[in-house]
């Protein structure tokens, strides 16, 4: 099994190579190219995990594994690293951040792990950056905002009890509501903002990840709405053509067949 995965490994090295010489496409691609397609990619693989697609989650790997040989090929022909410097470089990250199976340190909980893998991970990076440096900037919102927010909890800013955010949560919705009736829109995008934070930390505290929640809301949303299409389109009508009442039965029916 090692061997069949060390000439995959390999074959996929000299496909690159390959293809960086004789591919007018690939010869012509930089970092800065290639960069909207690996975020393309890793949606994608997200989309195959989300559905539970095996073939899918194997196939966009791939893709994406294309993309980690893609960028250590430029980086060698720049002199800078190659892929074997960033698999080791990885290697020896993962040995670093897991002291409880390479050292002497324990860690018997997943959430004991998760501590010490933060506090290594600040210890490493230049102090400056502070607790939030390692956020990525480009990170969709949300998923950035809870980011944010297991970091700073991870520093010890937190709610004692994880209630207590729900208070916060209601003086959010209250200032938005404060906002709506005043008239200012910038201010009011503000207020949003802070009340969708709240939310995303009160997700955290109870163990929800937002993104996958809201997304899992989308797919019913989709699929009730979609329902409604159908049916009102059986019956010769589009939604446009029917009243809220009418909409309203037809979503109940959606409802039903779930």
């Amino acid at each position: 099994m090692e061997d069949k995965r060390l000439q995959a490994t390999a074959r996929l090295l000299e496909v690159m190579n390959t293809l960086r010489r004789e591919c007018p496409w690939d010869r012509e691609q930089t970092f800065d190219s290639l960069r909207s397609n690996t975020i393309e990619e890793t949606y994608e693989l997200a989309d195959a995990i989300t559905d539970h697609n095996m073939e899918g989650i194997k196939e966009e790997l791939g893709d994406l594994l294309l993309h980690v040989v893609f960028y250590s090929k430029l980086g060698e022909e720049q002199g800078a690293f190659d892929f074997g410097d960033v698999a080791n470089a990885l290697c020896d990250k993962l040995i670093y951040r897991h002291p409880h199976v390479y050292g002497d340190i324990h860690a018997n909980t997943p959430a004991e792990v998760k501590e010490n893998w933060e506090a290594l991970k600040l210890r490493k990076k230049n102090r400056r950056s502070g607790t939030l440096g390692g956020v990525p900037r480009s990170l969709p919102a949300l998923v950035k905002a809870y980011r944010v927010g297991e970091k700073a909890a991870g520093a010890g800013f937190d709610w004692q009890c994880r209630e207590d955010v729900w208070d916060k949560v209601r003086e959010e919705l209250a200032e938005v509501e404060a906002e709506m009736k005043s008239g200012r829109k910038c201010d009011l995008e503000g207020e949003f903002g802070d009340l969708f934070f709240a939310l995303v930390n009160a997700a955290r505290l109870y163990g929800v990840d937002p993104e996958s929640a809201l997304e899992r809301t989308n797919k019913k949303f989709i699929r009730r709405f979609n329902y409604m299409e159908e049916q009102a389109a059986a019956k010769g009508h589009t939604l446009h053509e029917m009243t809220l009442d009418e909409m309203e039965s037809l979503w109940q029916e959606a409802k039903t067949q779930e």
